[in-house]
């Protein structure tokens, strides 16, 4: 058997739990240490100072949005190649894949020159105090110059992700990762380059992880070609990946706008309370990139699924998914609110209230963080299923229209602790929207698959209706066995 071969049967005959972890332990493993990486900087920055930690802070929600346009194509692409190998339509895969990598790198290069041209006015408006502003341009300018590289290494991290291809998406990220965790302290301490030694850290790194993608690609190791010629922008093609991609964009966007709020609420309470934000975002970002990882592994198990129309399997991927990411956001989250004090310690050594607040923050984020599995399994559910307005709106959710109502009045009534509770309320808001989202989403599966049987007398692997019998819709699942009250995030 083939490698493209292997692929497929991973994707559309592999056990569930066999193909979540063969697919999804390689990318978790890869964002695991691609989060770490993104915490160096702010680790090693930490000793140069608080504001210089606040530099790095204030550039993180512009890197967000960058690299959002290497989701809106490369996830938008990822949902429909994953439907479009389970159908076998390998010649419109190809245009597809081609379409999404060309394009982002395109818009992604005129986004960067227009933020490099606006960058002070930008971190004016991102949350960048006067003392923090010299070493923000300073670090962001060279950081959103070379996120070029980043966005085409988060589209094509898509794209192989939905071929099946875990472990190069994984030395991918591992790549650029360790590389920068190594580059981190010699740049900026051994070369004495401060904030300017970690950007360029980054920036190498980021090099290196595109290296990575290319050799996979001149090696033809896909099963997708990446060629000019194949580009594509018919309506159909251009439609399934943007009502895709406009809502991962918009989760990205609503992401970076959240932290820019929080960032600027935080900043009327002193840079201490600015700076404390940074750790608490990274660690944060961390947990939600590792279950986004695992996660990479569910979604072309689950586009594969319903484009081939095999429920079961689809039933089966859903619960599992729930489960394990649970189970990872209850450890994850218990583990920031029970030591959120030594955990914030490991970024400063002598502004005790950055310490203090940090440590606030983190706890409460710590707790809400639990219900972040099972919000996520179904926002990457709807949009793998091509269900756009459904996936647009969860995935608005939790960074969006829970959260920015919450952030524009809590701290009015509880001043930095409105700042520190608004995302853990905005979760848990979430959260139950889900649930109800999730118990019609069930309900709809259920008779497109009664339906199905209908129509061919005999349902995926057992035959439902006996010739002449009295034909019924019957429900085959049911969602109780993974409603969030059993399996509580």
């Amino acid at each position: 058997m083939n490698e493209q071969s292997k692929k497929m049967e991973l994707l559309g005959a592999v056990p569930i739990p066999k193909a979540l972890l063969a697919l999804g332990l390689p990318t978790m493993i890869g964002m695991l240490i691609n989060a770490l990486y993104n915490l160096a900087d702010t680790y090693f920055v930490g000793g140069l100072g608080t504001d210089q930690m606040g530099a790095v802070t204030v550039a993180f929600p512009l890197g967000q949005i960058v690299v959002g346009l290497g989701l809106l194509f490369g996830n938008g692409a990822a949902a429909y190649l994953s439907r479009l190998l389970g159908r076998g339509d390998k010649d419109t895969a190809d245009k597809v894949a081609s379409t999404a990598l060309y394009s982002s790198v395109l818009i992604g290069a005129i986004v960067i020159i227009g933020s490099v041209i606006f960058l002070k006015p930008i971190l004016n408006q991102i949350g960048a105090l006067e003392s923090v502003m010299p070493y923000a341009i300073t670090y962001t300018s060279i950081y959103i110059t070379f996120s070029i590289f980043n966005v085409f290494n988060v589209t094509m991290n898509n794209i192989v992700s939905s071929e099946g291809a875990a472990k190069t998406a994984m030395c991918a990220l591992m790549a650029g990762a360790v590389l920068n965790v190594i580059l981190d302290p010699i740049f900026i301490y051994a070369l004495n380059l401060g904030v300017v030694g970690a950007a360029i850290a980054t920036a190498i790194s980021q090099v290196i992880s595109t290296v990575v993608y290319l050799c996979y690609i001149f090696r033809k190791k896909s099963i997708f070609h990446f060629r000019i010629k194949d580009c594509c922008f018919s309506k159909e093609i251009m439609s399934e990946i943007l009502k895709i991609g406009i809502p991962t964009l918009l989760f990205q966007v609503l992401t970076s706008m959240s932290i820019s709020m929080i960032n600027n609420g935080a900043k009327e309470y002193g840079s201490s309370a600015l700076a404390a934000m940074g750790p608490l975002t990274k660690i944060m970002s961390m947990g939600t990139l590792i279950v986004f990882g695992f996660l990479k592994g569910f979604q072309p198990i689950a586009g594969f699924s319903y484009g081939a129309k095999k429920f079961s399997r689809l039933y089966e991927a859903i619960k599992t998914s729930v489960l394990w990411s649970t189970i990872f956001c209850v450890v994850f989250g218990l583990t920031a609110a029970i030591f959120p004090s030594q955990i914030m310690a490991l970024f400063t050594k002598e502004d005790t209230e950055m310490i203090r607040i940090g440590a606030a923050a983190l706890r409460a984020n710590g707790l809400s963080f639990i219900l972040f599995g099972f919000y996520t399994v179904y926002s990457f559910l709807f949009l793998v299923m091509g269900k756009a307005k459904e996936g647009c709106f969860l995935g608005a959710c939790r960074q969006g229209i829970c959260f920015v109502p919450v952030i524009w009045f809590l701290p009015g009534i509880l001043e930095l602790n409105g700042v520190i509770y608004a995302q853990p309320v905005a979760d848990i808001l979430a959260a139950v929207i889900t649930a109800f989202m999730a118990l019609n989403l069930h309900k709809k599966l259920s008779a497109e698959e009664s339906h199905m049987a209908l129509q061919s007398g005999t349902p995926e692997n057992t035959k439902l209706f006996p010739k002449n019998a009295m034909i019924m819709p019957v429900p085959l699942r049911k969602i109780s066995n993974i409603s969030p009250k059993s399996h509580s995030s």
